[in-house]
């Protein structure tokens, strides 16, 4: 997702990583790889539990990418690295599927 961020931006989309490390530990991270996006902090893995991030386990993440739309509905979800023009598919799909009323 990094070196597509100008890609999703454009199609209004901000990607955030999420990960069960401290913050201090994203901070190196990020400057690591060079991130143009934060990393969020998920202590007790609520988020990733959530969205189905999990290895069986149970302790540890599954690399996982999730969109969800502007109106909470998940709109996309892959384990692993999707290529980014998958993600950006899913993104204009949802938005073809809003319907606009015009009127009172």
């Amino acid at each position: 997702m990094r070196d597509a961020i100008d890609l999703l931006r454009a199609a209004d989309t901000e990607p955030f990583g999420v990960n069960g490390a401290d913050a201090e530990s994203h901070r190196g991270f990020i400057d690591a790889f060079g991130f143009p996006f934060d990393l969020l902090v998920d202590d007790g893995l609520a988020v990733s539990r959530a969205y189905g991030a999990l290895r069986p386990e149970g302790d540890r993440i599954n690399r996982t990418v999730v969109v969800v739309g502007k109106d909470g509905r998940v709109i996309f979800r892959a384990a692993g690295a999707p290529d980014p023009r998958e993600v950006l598919a899913a993104i204009r799909d949802a938005d073809d599927e809003r319907v606009v009323v015009d009127g009172p």
